[in-house]
């Protein structure tokens, strides 16, 4: 299967990021007639300020961060996805989107002052050097970690390839601390999982992100189903729940792996010039056998064009809760000092013209997952947050002008008890199951597929 190759999306992301030029030293001298004289006049204000706050201010302040936190403030006023990189955090968006980095290999989370191991990835330096789940890591290199953030801890862990650390773990069931040497190596973020479900007759397939790597590893995980199973797989889940989303190409290049042809989503900017469609190729991995598509609360952007895309087609079933409604595309937009800003500069619509911007994807059957009872309590009457709830967003563009709220994006760990993704196994297998599902009235105009519902 060929892998899309849009040259235009390849450098736009549906996530943000951005940044900015300020000229502080200007004339003082405008003539009327010339077009930009008041935002001139507007600079000379904002450098007298600078100005001023550098020469009276009660402590001695940065001009750096003084000029970066004004940019953040410019940006940040414009939607809540536009905003300034510093070189640093422009240095780690590039390795989440490249999806490989120098490090260690380990999944962790912060517990108790701790880095907490979650799991070493299979084939790892981390899983070689004998890094077990539910290790905790003390120190590094003999350095204490009491004090840093999760995202400190980790960024010490990253580094150049074939340089050691020394990481201090504490495990259960082992008298006192002790220290394990770790070659750094090239880790890849493997964005999709896949296994086989319902007795070996459904291929499940988990797309967590979207980097450079989703589409080649989309197409690894299809054929490692169809090899690994001893049954006729019956159709397909493809799970984009709690999916924040990435990179535009590659959120086209998946559409495009189900698709045969018409258009997977266009883009419009500002002007009419920056119009563009993405148009599907023939080719389609499942060979036509059914899919369906989960989502929820946390898919957001990049997975939402993939849900719109197959719904309106009619190529898939969408199963969950409304979709964050994230419809703005952002460009990451380098800067001379190695920076860079997000700036949003389109926004994106499905292939039949459907803006999901502050609205989300709805579902074509409605099915709720139960939150247990301790996340009852900790969330109490507190709402599902989406992109309408977030200050600044844009505004949708349907026709009805009416905005809606987020959903719940709780998934349990367990897969039997996935109310969601059982519902889904069920329906491809032909099965009755008590767990009740809302049929969506279908008013949008899409064709519903896969053998209609059942």
């Amino acid at each position: 299967m060929r892998k899309s190759d849009f040259a235009f999306w390849s450098f736009v992301v549906i996530t943000g990021i951005a940044g900015v030029t300020v000229f502080m030293n200007v004339t003082k001298t405008y003539s009327a007639t010339t077009p930009n004289s008041e935002i001139y006049k507007q600079l000379d204000i904002f450098g007298d300020v600078l100005e001023r706050v550098r020469k009276d201010y009660v402590e001695k302040p940065e001009d750096s961060e003084l000029i970066e936190a004004a940019i953040n403030g410019m940006l940040a006023a414009l939607d809540p996805h536009s905003a300034y990189l510093s070189p640093h955090h422009f240095r780690n968006m590039q390795v989440q989107t490249r999806g490989e980095f120098g490090g260690l290999g380990i999944e962790v989370t912060m517990e108790r002052g701790f880095v907490k191991v979650v799991a070493p990835l299979d084939g790892t330096p981390a899983h070689r050097a004998g890094v077990q789940a539910n290790d905790l890591i003390t120190h590094l290199d003999g350095e204490s970690i009491t004090g840093l953030t999760l995202e400190q801890a980790v960024e010490k862990m990253r580094g150049p390839v074939k340089k050691p650390i020394v990481i201090t773990v504490s495990r259960k069931g082992r008298e006192g601390p002790f220290d394990l040497e770790i070659v750094r190596d090239i880790i890849k973020i493997n964005a999709v999982k896949a296994r086989l479900e319902g007795d070996g007759e459904i291929g499940y397939i988990k797309i967590s992100t979207f980097n450079e790597q989703t589409h080649t590893n989309l197409v690894k995980s299809f054929e490692k189903l169809e090899s690994g199973s001893d049954k006729q797989i019956k159709g397909y889940i493809i799970d984009l729940r709690n999916n924040p989303g990435g990179l535009l190409d590659q959120a086209i290049a998946v559409s495009d792996d189900f698709l045969d042809r018409g258009a997977i989503v266009l883009t419009k900017g500002r002007n009419l010039q920056e119009t563009q469609r993405a148009q599907a190729r023939k080719g389609d991995l499942a060979n036509g056998k059914p899919i369906y598509v989960l989502i929820n609360g946390g898919s957001a952007s990049a997975s939402e064009i993939v849900a719109g895309a197959l719904q309106d087609h009619g190529r898939a079933i969408v199963i969950g809760t409304r979709s964050f409604g994230k419809g703005s595309v952002q460009t990451v937009i380098p800067l001379e000092s190695n920076g860079a800003i997000r700036l949003t500069t389109a926004r994106y619509y499905t292939p039949l013209g459907r803006s999901i911007q502050a609205r989300g994807i709805d579902p074509d059957l409605i099915v709720e997952q139960e939150l247990p009872d301790s996340l009852k309590k900790r969330l109490g009457s507190q709402l599902p947050q989406g992109e309408a709830s977030l200050r600044g967003h844009l505004k949708t563009e349907s026709k009805d002008g009416q905005e809606k709220s987020g959903s719940m994006a709780f998934v349990p760990h367990e897969a039997d008890k996935d109310k969601q993704l059982q519902y889904a196994i069920a329906k491809l297998r032909g099965l009755q199951t008590d767990i009740v599902a809302q049929k969506n009235n279908n008013k949008s105009g899409r064709v519903i597929g896969v053998s209609e519902y059942k």
